[in-house]
């Protein structure tokens, strides 16, 4: 069975750790392996220097960054209404209306970009408002044009030529009469009377149309070739191709080009209702990156739009997911933290597992499904167990954790002990990273009782360069408390080896939170923990409830 077209994407939080990222890709290959839907998988973040060297040792690929999941013009039905030269004649275009059913033609030139748009009111404005008898030549009117409209056949002349210049009239009266008012280069309509056809070439017309089929003598036709005038032929009598002879000017005359409302597939739908609201407007074109014409929209295809479809891992909190997360459809979500507060629209099928690591419910599910884990994802699924329990040493970590890691790290075929250590060091190896980019790495915000506060995080065995990075990091700290509007920030630098956390504090009443959960003190906006090293299970657990009290 055939994979669907729309994709269905897993991803992980912001500021991604490396069971976030690690997760993804794992799930995304089991989803792939059991399900005939396609699966991709994505991050909402910059990858960190630990889950850099993870990829890199087991040979796999970042997932694609999406920066926002909400809905864009390329998930709508998008109608593929074929654009059309500006040469063609207004009848044409009419006609084309009417086989697609369509009320606006976009014009695109030989690249497919986009020049302008004609629309049906445009057309019923040409038949009904304009009466200059010279606009014709004002269109620079092809002659392939007026044989197309009168169904007519070029006897003299060049079909590719342009009317350009005189008057359309109608040859009625008698030849003497017909000399006060035919002048040179006009286009004449007449009858099958030699006379006037004579009268009209002797007066320089530029072109005579003769109607009804009628015989043109040779005479006539030699005298046209030598005065240079254009005779065309036509079926239809006098009055039926006087009402047609407009019809047959290009649409570049009546096009829309300036101030067009173009949309791009990558621009968001909430965008394109508020200006689709203001203007009142059938059709909208659509253009891809690269200025190409793909089609119109009008306001009934956002009616039937398809919401981009997610799996959340790692997460459940709004404000650690992608942006415009509301305005997608979740359809599962698989973690290891508390309940938070994000809301579906209808029911998901949500897995939530007291473990330390999400990576370790992806194992249980690969056996559950009794699939098969490749090497290299074995590797990951490993690697995002030993980083989200510190190697075992976490509060949060279960006999679970540790035996789905060492089970994982056979198949991968890795050492725990020696993998844990280059991982570790790779992914503390922060000398080159600016403030910002370390405050960043694994970064989460949380909100309890109205109070928003984040709190970042960096795991090392070595003390001497968590003494580095808290030197960066002090004086970025109120920095970022100021550019995010938080209540409080919080930064933990966790010790490994030692087993214990020094957090750095910033925001009215961070140091008291901070005093009350974990019953310390300290002069300055540093505390040393002991024995704490998970944000998940010691810390936020401990600062919410210092939050409610």
């Amino acid at each position: 069975m055939g994979k669907t077209n729309n994709k269905i994407y897993i991803i992980g939080h912001k500021n991604p750790d490396t069971d976030s990222i690690c997760s993804a890709i794992a799930y995304t290959a089991l989803k792939n392996k059991i399900s005939s839907k396609e699966y991709c998988a994505r991050r909402a973040g910059q990858i960190n220097e630990e889950t850099q060297y993870v990829l890199k040792r087991f040979g796999m690929e970042a997932p694609p960054y999406m920066s926002d999941v909400g809905t864009q013009i390329r998930d709508i039905e998008i109608r593929e209404t074929q654009g059309v030269r500006n040469s063609i004649s207004l009848k044409k275009a009419w006609q084309l209306m009417k086989d697609d059913n369509v009320v606006t033609l976009p014009i695109t030139d030989k690249e497919n970009h986009l020049e302008g748009l004609i629309t049906i009111g445009d057309i019923a404005t040409s038949y009904m408002d304009v009466f200059d008898s010279k606009i014709l030549s004002a269109a620079r009117t092809q002659y392939m044009n007026i044989l197309e409209t009168l169904e007519g056949t070029m006897v003299v002349g060049n079909e590719h030529a342009y009317f350009v210049n005189g008057k359309v009239l109608i040859a009625a009266a008698n030849p003497d009469l017909m000399e006060s008012y035919i002048e040179e280069d006009d286009l004449v309509i007449l009858g099958n009377r030699y006379e006037s056809q004579l009268c009209a070439i002797e007066m320089n017309a530029g072109c005579i149309i003769v109607c009804e089929g009628a015989t043109i003598s040779m005479t006539i036709k030699k005298l046209a070739e030598e005065r240079g005038c254009v005779v065309i032929s036509t079926p239809h009598d006098t009055y039926t191709v006087a009402r047609l002879i407009n019809q047959s000017m290009p649409i570049k005359y009546f096009m829309r080009k300036d101030n067009l409302i173009i949309f791009k597939t990558d621009d968001f739908t909430e965008v394109a209702k508020e200006i689709m609201a203001k203007k009142r407007h059938r059709d909208f074109p659509i253009i891809n990156k690269h200025g190409g014409y793909v089609g119109m929209i009008s306001r009934r295809n956002l009616l039937n739009m398809t919401r981009k479809q997610l799996i959340l891992v790692d997460h459940n909190e709004v404000s650690q997911a992608v942006d415009q997360i509301q305005e997608a459809e979740i359809l599962e979500i698989i973690d290891h933290h508390r309940l938070g507060s994000l809301e579906t629209i209808s029911p998901v099928f949500f897995r939530n597992e007291p473990l330390g690591c999400t990576a370790t419910i992806i194992y249980k599910m690969y056996q559950e499904a009794n699939i098969q884990i490749d090497p290299n994802i074995a590797g990951l699924l490993c690697a995002a167990i030993i980083s989200d329990t510190l190697m075992y040493r976490s509060p949060t970590c279960t006999s679970v954790d540790k035996a789905a890691a060492q089970e994982l790290a056979l198949i991968a075929g890795i050492n725990v002990e020696e993998f844990s250590h280059e991982m570790f060091n790779a992914g503390s190896n922060l000398k080159n990273k600016s403030p910002e980019e370390i405050f960043y790495q694994d970064f989460k915000k949380f909100n309890v009782n109205d109070i928003t506060f984040g709190v970042g995080q960096i795991n090392s065995m070595n003390s001497n360069e968590l003494e580095d990075i808290k030197s960066k990091l002090i004086p970025y700290m109120d920095k970022a408390y100021k550019e995010h509007g938080l209540d409080m920030l919080f930064f933990m630098l966790t010790n490994i080896i030692e087993e214990s956390t020094e957090v750095l504090c910033q925001g009215r009443d961070a140091k008291q939170i901070v005093e009350n959960a974990f019953d310390v003190k300290s002069e300055s906006n540093s505390y040393i923990l002991k024995n704490v090293v998970s944000r998940k299970k010691q810390l936020i657990p401990a600062f919410m409830g210092a939050m409610q009290q």
